[in-house]
């Protein structure tokens, strides 16, 4: 696959730079920090070694003083180095790249990210923009966005063995579950409530085990991020709004890999989680990545309207509904025309399944494909 520049902005000082395994961190810091001492933790002697001795690290500094930069990858496998890691950035020694693929270690050691002595980035997903003309929305949707599996030969034996990397290394190693019969049976079944309002308690029923065990391995979720939540959109409010937050996995092809198939299982359907999920994770990712204060919520009302994204906050309001059907029906601008008509002062944002751009009721119609292939952080939705 041709290279791919990627919107990532290097930070000027030491920073960690957080993001799913496959998501191309050690691509991007190669790239950018070619003479960097490189401390790999997923190499199983370096980390025990390390973890015996983090001086190791100023020792390995100190034989070559005219390192700049320092990489420790996945360093969530020893959170001990932080300690010094801080100290050597207070003393000067060098700018350090951080990268992790879980949170959790780091959570529970105490660790607090360097007390803002480092800068924090994420990875996400190649946005469409990053691919150009490579860009194909069928190929995303079926395999999704992973650089790991994008640049795969055989992409969908690489989405299947992507789960079983992180079981088989982040929660079965790590122990973070008692049985992974039960972790898996819960893969499956949220992935159900992609797209959707969440509800623990519906899907502790479909494990066949207890809600709080269900928020635990929500959470494990969350930490390894795999997923994440969308807040209701509640300033001014002048309706009952819902209270459940919507649940979306990080990627289209993670959420394809993990939803069972049946007869009952309409395509359509799961064709429409994918496509709202694939947005989801681009808008996620440009309003990370624009580095403004912006926030990504939905707003459904007690009533029943209903809109997919609302994007608020320093770079303008937007409200965003996803159909991945080409023809709009005026059923489908319901949900827009009562949030236009609590916040007149939104953008209401239609993105369909078609190749045509219109303006129906004030509402902009847009072809999703378009839509993500101009999608740029730093740049307005438009």
């Amino acid at each position: 696959m041709a290279e791919v520049g990627r919107f990532l902005t290097q930070p000027e000082g030491s920073f960690f730079l957080f993001g799913p395994r496959g998501t191309g961190k050690s691509t991007w810091l190669r790239q950018h920090f070619p003479e960097a001492l490189w401390l790999d933790l997923l190499d199983p002697e370096l980390s025990l070694r390390l973890l015996a001795n983090p001086s190791l690290l100023r020792e390995m500094l100190e034989a070559q003083p005219q390192t700049e930069h320092v990489v420790i990858d996945e360093v969530q496998r020893a959170p001990e180095l932080l300690t010094l890691v801080h100290q050597l950035i207070e003393e000067r020694r060098a700018r350090f790249a951080l990268t992790g693929s879980s949170a959790r270690k780091l959570k529970r050691s105490g660790v607090d990210l360097l007390a803002g002595r480092a800068g924090l980035r994420a990875m996400h997903p190649f946005l469409a923009a990053e691919l150009g003309p490579a860009f194909e929305l069928g190929r995303a949707l079926q395999f999704g966005l992973l650089p790991l599996v994008w640049s795969a030969p055989e992409p969908r034996e690489t989405l299947r063995g992507y789960v079983g990397l992180y079981l088989r290394e982040e929660v079965q190693q790590e122990g973070l579950v008692r049985r992974i019969d039960y972790f898996s049976r819960f893969l499956e079944a949220i992935s159900f409530s992609h797209g959707a309002l969440l509800n623990l308690s519906e899907v502790a029923r479909e494990c066949q085990v207890s809600r709080k065990t269900v928020e635990g391995y929500l959470e494990i979720l969350e930490d390894l991020l795999l997923a994440f939540r969308l807040p209701v959109f509640t300033k001014r409010a002048q309706r009952q709004l819902a209270a459940h937050p919507k649940f979306y996995l990080f990627d289209a092809g993670v959420f394809q890999s993990l939803r069972p198939r049946g007869l009952l299982d309409s395509p359509a359907e799961v064709g429409g989680q994918a496509l709202e999920g694939l947005v989801a994770q681009h808008l996620r990712a440009w309003v990370d990545l624009s580095r403004e204060a912006n926030q990504l919520y939905y707003w459904r009302t007690r009533a029943g309207n209903e809109v997919d994204f609302v994007v608020y906050g320093e770079s303008g309001f937007w409200a965003i509904e996803v159909k991945s059907s080409a023809a709009i029906q005026p059923k489908d601008l319901s949900g827009l025309r009562a949030f236009g008509a609590d916040y007149p002062e939104a953008s209401l944002l239609l993105l369909h399944g078609g190749r045509d751009r219109y303006l129906r009721d004030k509402v902009l119609c847009w072809p999703v494909d378009a839509f993500l292939r101009g999608l740029r952080p730093g740049q307005p939705i438009r």
